[in-house]
């Protein structure tokens, strides 16, 4: 039977097993998932979804997304789709599944402690990509970023230079 939380407590040894060859979104907890989602959706609505597809393959993830049949279907109809709409949903499917599995592998806020069998899928599938957690990083601890708007904002008045001479010299007499 399953749990308000949307993991199934009759998970056993060998269904486990089973499940850490590929991504199985069922064993992610569910109440996980819709804050990881929320942080997602709720960091793009302010920054823009059009750095998402670019910041999964910076952060070296495309390898992970194409091994798993699950995100691969995602990430094909996203990329290939005329709606922003749906494309958006797709790319934030993918980071949601990305990142909970980040926070249930790295036991961040005791996750694992609720999850214990989720943390162990999540171990066996992130174990090739060592302790990187590159989705934690880029929304739990951002880099300090400087806006160029910022920058411009407090940069300094430029300098009116004349050319050199001697017209150009206080107290320089004609």
């Amino acid at each position: 039977m399953d749990s308000p939380t949307g993991v199934s407590k009759t998970v056993n040894g060998a269904a486990l097993a089973a499940r850490t060859e590929t991504l199985d979104p069922s064993i992610l907890p569910q109440v996980l998932s819709a804050q990881c989602r929320g942080l997602i959706e709720g960091y793009h609505g302010l920054h823009g979804y059009a750095c998402l597809p670019n910041m999964l393959w910076r952060a070296e993830l495309g390898d992970f997304i194409n091994q798993h049949p699950h995100l691969r279907q995602i990430l094909r109809k996203a990329s290939t789709t005329r709606s922003a709409k749906t494309s958006n949903k797709g790319f934030v499917e993918i980071a949601t599944a990305i990142l909970s599995l980040e926070i249930l592998a790295c036991d961040f806020a005791s996750w694992s402690v609720l999850f214990p069998q989720a943390k162990a899928m999540a171990n066996a599938l992130l174990r090739s990509r060592g302790s990187r957690m590159p989705l934690m990083d880029y929304y739990l601890y951002p880099p300090k970023h400087i806006s160029p708007s910022i920058l411009a904002a407090l940069a300094p008045p430029p300098l009116n230079r004349q050319p050199a001479g001697p017209e150009s010299v206080e107290g320089a007499n004609p």
